[in-house]
């Protein structure tokens, strides 16, 4: 059964940094908003880049991105997935990501994962001609990599 994305994009006319996941998981569905499984470690990685507090409500999660000229989406508008395992996703249709690049001057382009990488590469980098800047996925099941080594790779998402 296909699912459509149920997340609005987060940005703003200061956006300049725009960081995509692959589709949002189970819990953040259920929530309705970005990397919502308490295990997922976004949020902290980007709280501490920025030495703000944990956020722990939806609003304090948009502040903390907005207030920092960051914007948040996913790379896949709609497609077949069992649970929130990125391995099974098919059927693949991907979000317009124009309607960002219109209001926005956008100057980088993050994916967090591979799985994101993979469909940015094959339908969002030919219309928008931006590479993007792959770092290693937040998710819980990339447990090899420690909160630390994390912290150091999304550190280019400062922008300093």
């Amino acid at each position: 059964m296909q699912i459509i994305h149920p997340i609005e994009p987060l940005y703003n006319c200061h956006t300049k940094r725009l960081i995509l996941g692959s589709f949002p998981s189970v819990k953040s569905r259920e929530q309705s908003f970005f990397y919502g499984h308490p295990q997922n470690r976004f949020w902290r990685i980007i709280s501490h880049l920025f030495n703000e507090e944990l956020p722990l409500s939806i609003e304090d999660k948009k502040e903390l991105i907005l207030n920092n000229n960051l914007g948040l989406w996913d790379v896949i508008g709609s497609c077949e997935i069992t649970g929130s395992s990125d391995s099974s996703i098919k059927n693949v249709k991907a979000n317009d990501l124009g309607i960002i690049f219109e209001k926005c001057n956008i100057e980088t382009v993050f994916v967090n994962g591979k799985t994101a990488e993979k469909y940015y590469v094959k339908y969002i980098e030919p219309k928008i001609k931006i590479k993007a800047v792959c770092l290693p996925s937040t998710s819980p099941a990339n447990a090899a990599w420690s909160f630390e080594r994390l912290f150091k790779a999304w550190s280019v998402v400062k922008g300093e």
